[in-house]
């Protein structure tokens, strides 16, 4: 891969979660701030990108792979997107703004697969090449993070407004990205095969449904933390929290690296607990946590993202492509993104809402019962898990 692609490429992953990051987090003290949002109103609106990701395979598998250039369509998307996330900041009603951020979301959505597609088609060593590429995705997010900190907008249109400017110019970059032509042009298409219901196999696995079921599990306690964890912080007096919140995906890209080295070593099983473990101390540390002498159970609680998310999503990731094998791999991770931040984002967005909203007592809110709540669904999800889960030393790809 010559150095300039590996520029233009790794440019693409910084604006495409630049734009993410800098109003997906503070989205919930926004809403409270500006349009009054009652719990169930923000979960509502956090569900929309779950929504989003269940129905963008249709996107990617009955249209992008057949009949656009990736570049030409993430451009298209990108560029239709900026005005969506401008609009958002136009309107005062609830409704016309979770409508705004649904349309949005399926937009946005198949832009992760298309930047994914467009850095896959111009690499040679994929496993090598691509880790590089996508770090430059985590900072983006993290210098989105910084600069909402530094300029304490966290709670104004302005993170709308700044998201909808990088969204604009990466609509404009991405027609000059490296041609990357429909991979599957002239082929016949199925809506089986777009929504990778062959991947479905993989459930004659007893313990891969197993690890299945637990996964949309975990992913109600996650909602919580996208939801709400800002308007938490900022309810507790933190100051600066989005650019605090950063911290959590410094973790991951720290957490990360050591994946490949502990994957073989004590065992998907062992990583998967850990990562469960994780999400239930996290959420602990919050509700015990705060602004004065247990400041350091805040810090941990954001820290903990790290160990939460590439414990067990990166390691769910890799365990479903070693169980999938070769031929239906990508309808497998399809399957699992589905279900995940798929149905069980959306079931634990709008649970969240419902939750924050029975504990709310007068302008705040009893957070220690809040956060109580996801730690104990965690904790289900973790027995679950450990009762029914076994782990073979060897992971054999499924017998078709």
């Amino acid at each position: 891969m010559k150095t300039t692609t590996g520029v233009s490429l790794s440019l693409m992953m910084f604006l495409e979660y630049f734009v993410w990051g800098s109003w997906y987090v503070t989205m919930g003290a926004y809403m409270g701030e500006h349009l009054q949002s009652s719990g169930i109103q923000i979960g509502a609106a956090y569900s929309a990108l779950a929504i989003a990701t269940m129905i963008s395979p249709f996107v990617i598998g009955m249209v992008a792979d057949r009949f656009f250039a990736a570049q030409k369509l993430m451009g298209i998307l990108h560029l239709l997107g900026a005005i969506l996330l401008y609009m958002a900041t136009q309107v005062s009603g609830n409704t016309a703004f979770y409508w705004i951020i649904l349309f949005y979301s399926l937009l946005y959505m198949p832009t992760i697969a298309l930047s994914n597609s467009i850095a896959f088609g111009q690499m040679n060593d994929p496993g090598k090449q691509f880790p590089w590429i996508r770090v430059f995705g985590t900072i983006g997010w993290i210098v989105a993070g910084l600069l909402i900190g530094y300029l304490s907008i966290e709670k104004t249109s302005s993170t709308f407004m700044m998201a909808a400017a990088v969204s604009a110019i990466l609509g404009l970059l991405s027609f000059a990205l490296p041609d990357t032509p429909p991979k599957d042009k002239g082929s016949k298409t199925s809506l089986s095969k777009a929504l990778g219901t062959e991947a479905m196999i993989l459930f004659k696995n007893r313990s891969y449904l197993v690890f299945f079921i637990a996964a949309v599990l975990v992913c109600i306690p996650l909602a919580f933390y996208y939801g709400f964890a800002n308007v938490f912080l900022i309810e507790k007096g933190m100051e600066n929290a989005a650019g605090k919140m950063i911290m959590g995906q410094m973790s991951e890209a720290i957490f990360i690296l050591a994946i490949p080295f502990l994957f073989n070593r004590i065992g998907v099983k062992n990583m998967l607990i850990i990562g469960m473990i994780a999400w239930i101390l996290r959420y602990v540390s919050f509700g015990y946590g705060d602004t004065g002498a247990y400041l350091w159970m805040l810090y941990a609680g954001i820290i903990l993202h790290g160990v939460c998310y590439d414990f067990f999503f990166v390691t769910g990731y890799m365990y479903t492509e070693k169980i999938a094998g070769e031929k239906v791999k990508n309808a497998a991770q399809g399957l699992f993104t589905f279900a995940t931040y798929g149905l069980g984002m959306m079931i634990g967005s709008w649970f969240s809402g419902f939750v924050v909203d029975n504990f709310k007592t007068g302008e705040t809110h009893d957070w220690l019962k809040v956060w109580l709540t996801p730690a104990a669904i965690a904790l289900v999800a973790l027995l679950y898990f450990i009762i029914f889960f076994r782990e073979k030393k060897d992971v054999a790809a499924v017998k078709r």
